[in-house]
């Protein structure tokens, strides 16, 4: 039921009957899900699902997707329901699009179109802005065309022979113009992100990236490991903006972590390439969390999907640990840990040796196990076990070793202080002098 001011919203999806599909092109998602994703982005987008309805055609049809049969079906629901926009599960032609809009008499919105609403509804920070300015007009630019007696008026004037430039031909020059606007400033902030990171690096001090589909929870992780109060709701892309915090780790290393964007289905190519400044923070990581919701019953399928966006960026090669986050949510369903990361890991082909630790961010559930398998997995700064006599009267080392390593055991004797620990690399290097053999 919609509330005051808030718009109806009828949702089509598509169900293509082909013979000729091969097994090897068989996609795990059936309409019902893909519709169930679509109206979780219609209610993160702030809108009322009124009805669902699902067209089974051999083939998309070239003028309205639907057919003309199925379109007088959904015109009655428009009618009935009073619906302000209807939501398509595919993306549309310009051609469809035009011709839903003028049978149908109210807003037409592909699935794409609503990822990208969601995006500039999301975005707060400048760089987040620019990159979802920059999707919207490269989605618009090919869709110019066919707009009907709004874009053949003609623009002479004093100065000019002929008719001049048609307004298509106008509104084409200025999105190019915008678009490498905003590339140029994307570069820029590129640049500086490279400024950045390569600071970053000239110190032992290893990046984490939290990746997973959206809505796995990867927020609420972040906060729970960082003590940080980063946005986290049930909707889909509540994060947009990436958030870099220090976490300290068991053995006193410390590392950066950064909470990204959530992957999604048929995420647009525009928005992929436009977000690339912020991939790139996934495609440098030291490691990878990949956080699985293990209470969806579609988490293999989901996780199959991140890791294919991973390798399409060039990720795929960096160490990942499979986070099975909820895991609260998927023992009141009945689920157990051990079977459940065996499914997964079974149903995806992802790499070789992927360690899987069942954790909850809501209520504190297997965190210890998951900063353990995080200190073993970063290679970055290695930790070893190293004895140390220091001069008692020496506090600045011992400090040190207190401060950025797991000291074991300690004791005095004479005018020495002789300190055995777990220590990193970065450490050991700094207190050489005083490391005994």
């Amino acid at each position: 039921m919609a509330v005051r001011g808030q718009e109806r919203a009828i949702l089509v999806g598509l169900d293509i009957k082909s013979r000729s599909r091969r097994a090897a092109d068989y996609v795990p998602y059936g309409p019902e899900e893909s519709l169930e994703e679509l109206k979780a982005l219609a209610d993160t987008a702030g809108v009322s699902v009124e009805e669902t309805i699902v067209q089974s055609r051999p083939a998309p049809d070239a003028a309205t997707l639907i057919g003309s049969g199925k379109l007088d079906e959904l015109r009655s629901l428009v009618e009935s329901n009073a619906a302000d926009v209807v939501l398509f599960d595919s993306e549309l032609t310009p051609t469809q699009q035009r011709n839903l809009e003028n049978a149908l008499h109210c807003k037409i919105l592909d699935r794409t179109q609503l990822i990208l609403d969601i995006f500039a509804r999301r975005a707060r920070t400048r760089e987040g802005q620019l990159q979802v300015e920059l999707a919207q007009l490269n989605y618009l630019l090919p869709r110019l065309t066919g707009r009907g007696v709004e874009m053949s008026r003609l623009g002479g004037g004093i100065g000019t022979r002929g008719p001049g430039e048609t307004q298509l031909e106008t509104d084409r020059r200025r999105i190019h113009g915008r678009i490498k606007k905003l590339s140029d400033e994307l570069e820029h902030v590129r640049t500086g992100r490279g400024t950045q990171r390569h600071q970053r690096q000239s110190v032992p001090l290893a990046t984490i990236a939290l990746v997973g589909y959206t809505n796995a929870g990867k927020s609420t992780l972040f906060n729970r490991l960082t003590g940080a109060a980063v946005t986290a709701d049930a909707r889909m892309f509540a994060t947009l903006d990436p958030t870099v915090r220090h976490i300290t780790l068991p053995s006193r290393r410390k590392v950066l972590l950064s909470d990204t964007v959530g992957f999604i289905r048929n995420l647009p190519t525009t928005l992929v390439k436009a977000f690339r400044a912020t991939l790139e923070e996934v495609i440098e990581a030291s490691l990878l969390l990949h956080v699985v919701d293990a209470s969806s019953p579609y988490a293999p399928h989901q996780t199959a999907h991140v890791l294919k966006v991973l390798a399409e960026i060039g990720a795929d090669q960096t160490r990942q640990i499979l986070v099975l986050n909820k895991m609260d949510q998927a023992v009141e369903a009945g689920q157990e840990s051990d079977s459940l990361a065996q499914r997964i890991l079974g149903e995806v082909p992802g790499p070789v040796g992927l360690e899987a630790i069942a954790v909850s961010a809501r209520t504190g559930t297997g965190f210890e196990a998951l900063l353990a398998a995080i200190d073993h997995g970063l290679t970055l700064d290695p930790v070893a076990h190293a004895r140390f006599r220091i001069p008692a009267g020496e506090g600045l080392p011992i400090h040190l070793l207190h401060e950025r390593a797991k000291v074991l055991a300690s004791h005095y004797q004479d005018d020495w202080c002789e300190i055995e620990a777990e220590a990193p690399e970065s450490v050991r290097r700094q207190l050489t002098r005083y490391v005994v053999e």
